[in-house]
């Protein structure tokens, strides 16, 4: 049996709820590794559509352990938000079938608010492009050595003396921003009004996690976002604040490497990204609203409008190799139908020199064209289609070709929201 993690291969938005709630019904435990509650995944299960921002995709499905883990920054009061949301869908979410890293870092209320002061006084060309939900500084905190985490709550002492340690930092650079001092007392309390609903979640994930894969558990690896936003990886600066690539799986839940057997990288059939930042194969034209329209391209989290463009393949090849996939799972395939010819961008063209890769710095990945290759399209459809006899000859030969350009071979392909509607080449548990 594998132990398998699910990355986004893009820039985030690829379809990975869908998937990693289809790769659960093989799962024992799901286990949410890194990110906030900035991304988020939609589920449709027999009908019900389910939105999912911290937690882990498992938890609409019953009998298995969700798991928030240390790699994760966590606001609990959404946490607690999204729980009763979910409940009220009819969703059972206990300490049996939701654990959280006692690790686990928090987002608290002026980590959202530096977000947002900081992006409304960045200049013209400069923004990143958050969702001023507080993820990048509460990931500062956390390697400034100043965070509070979830097992801080269960002592009013404890926790009095992080947060004095947290504003003796926050307090002097929100005055530098025109904002007031944290109201440190009132904060405190509001903390500890919520720390008997926090805490029945709480534990030491990574001994949980050991005893689990000792046990012959299967474990799946949930990440948030896309590596191309990975702090190190992506296209900085426009991207997380956290390591997003496939290494991160073990250290978010406090395995080592020797836990990850398998690694499916979720790619869209076409590309798209939220937010500001180089976009070689962004369509401004006709072709590009096409694919948004289609695609339903607006955020999860955010509702803002997702910009469109072709499939990049030399961006998904960096992908797989940074994150070492086995297999990819490619998704929203049928968005593709009826365009008569496509596009695939195999390299780029940087002031006269060809390249093979995106180049590190900003100023150089917004000088790159993108060198396209054009196939064939198709005018059938392929929603809805459950193996590869269903599938027009042409997007046979695109699958094909990705496969060839990105070098890995497809593992899963999906051809809509659906669960079911997915053709199986490789099961990851089973690889």
């Amino acid at each position: 049996m594998a132990n398998v993690v699910v990355v986004g291969a893009q820039w985030g938005d690829e379809g990975k709820g869908k998937i990693v709630d289809w790769l659960s019904e093989r799962a024992d435990i799901v286990a949410r590794f890194q990110g906030g509650h900035n991304a988020g995944h939609t589920l449709v299960v027999d009908g019900t559509v389910y939105k999912l921002h911290a937690l882990p995709s498992g938890v609409v499905r019953g009998g298995k352990l969700s798991v928030i883990g240390n790699g994760v920054v966590l606001d609990p009061w959404h946490l607690l938000s999204e729980i009763a949301t979910l409940r009220d869908q009819g969703v059972e979410i206990t300490p049996d079938t939701l654990m959280i890293a006692e690790n686990t870092p928090l987002i608290l209320p002026f980590h959202g608010a530096l977000d947002r002061a900081r992006e409304a006084a960045s200049q013209a060309g400069t923004k990143i492009g958050t969702t001023g939900r507080g993820i990048g500084p509460a990931y500062e905190d956390k390697v400034g050595r100043r965070a509070v985490r979830v097992g801080d709550l269960a002592d009013r002492d404890v926790l009095a003396a992080r947060i004095d340690r947290a504003l003796v930092h926050h307090d002097a650079l929100q005055r530098g921003l025109g904002m007031g001092p944290v109201d440190r007392d009132a904060l405190i309390a509001d903390l500890l009004a919520i720390a008997t609903d926090v805490l029945p979640f709480a534990g030491p994930v990574w001994k949980r996690m050991d005893d689990a894969r000792r046990a012959g558990r299967r474990i799946l690896f949930e990440g948030a976002q896309g590596a191309l936003l990975d702090i190190d990886f992506g296209t900085y600066p426009f991207v997380t604040s956290s390591n997003v690539i496939a290494g991160q799986a073990a250290t978010g839940v406090g395995l080592g490497p020797g836990a990850i057997d398998f690694v499916l990288g979720i790619v869209k059939a076409y590309t798209t990204r939220v937010g500001e930042g180089p976009f070689p194969t962004e369509l401004l034209d006709e072709d590009g609203q096409r694919l948004g329209e289609r695609g339903h391209e607006f955020g999860t989290t955010t509702g803002r409008k997702r910009r469109c463009g072709w499939f990049d393949a030399a961006l998904v090849r960096q992908t797989v190799a940074t994150s070492g996939m086995t297999g990819i799972a490619l998704t929203k395939l049928d968005v593709l139908d009826g365009f008569a010819r496509l596009k695939l961008c195999v390299g780029y063209d940087l002031d006269g020199t060809r390249l093979d890769h995106l180049p590190t710095a900003a100023e150089a990945q917004a000088r790159c064209v993108p060198v396209y290759e054009e196939m064939e399209g198709w005018s059938d459809s392929t929603e809805g289609a459950r193996s590869w006899n269903d599938l027009p000859g042409a997007a046979v030969k695109y699958v094909r070709r990705v496969e060839e350009l990105v070098r890995c071979p497809v593992a899963l392909l999906s051809t809509s929201p659906e669960r079911e509607d997915t053709i199986l080449v490789t099961d990851p548990f089973e690889d």
